[in-house]
């Protein structure tokens, strides 16, 4: 039995088909690293960089997902283990705000700063103290968000912060390419 092509074809080369010679500036140059080196010389060891810390680059719907996530994750172990603190809960959204607005693709970096402050409501949800039923848990997220307010500005300003600092170093990356 015959099958028939149920996708539309593809710009660009076919497979096995010769390559077109590489343009100028991605040909290798003699005496660029990636060579071999001529018999007899030795070539000297690369020398190790600092560590790095991973570098995932989140949409912006996944860096809403990671932040959300992670509040409401630590917010629970906080209701956990340290009885609802929240002076701890504010503590750990700082780093989380910052891994968020690190981890955040260059295309959504605006997304960084306004999913930050969601996430610190979604974390509460958790730590927040609320008396009974509905509207007293809507009272306690409330009175946490109030007494509260300086951690979400400082997490914040800090998300927004790195967030300029990456669009800065963008634009000029561009700029020179």
């Amino acid at each position: 039995m015959e099958h028939h092509r149920t996708r539309p074809r593809q710009p660009g080369p076919r497979r096995g088909a010769p390559r077109a010679p590489l343009p100028p500036q991605a040909r290798r140059r003699p005496g660029t690293p990636g060579r071999r080196p001529a018999p007899g010389r030795s070539r000297p060891a690369p020398v190790a960089g600092p560590a790095r810390l991973p570098g995932p680059r989140l949409t912006g719907l996944g860096c809403g997902l990671f932040c959300m996530a992670a509040m409401f994750l630590l917010g629970f172990l906080d209701d956990l283990l340290l009885g609802a603190s929240l002076t701890v809960y504010g503590v750990l959204f700082l780093p989380v705000s910052a891994l968020t607005a690190l981890w955040v693709r260059g295309g959504d970096l605006l997304t960084a700063p306004v999913v930050v402050p969601i996430a610190f409501a979604v974390g509460l949800l958790a730590v927040a103290d609320g008396g009974g039923g509905f509207l007293g848990g809507v009272m306690g997220l409330v009175t946490a968000l109030s007494t509260q307010a300086g951690w979400l500005y400082g997490g914040t300003l800090i998300a927004g912060v790195i967030v300029i600092v990456r669009r800065i170093r963008l634009i000029r990356r561009r700029r020179r390419a």
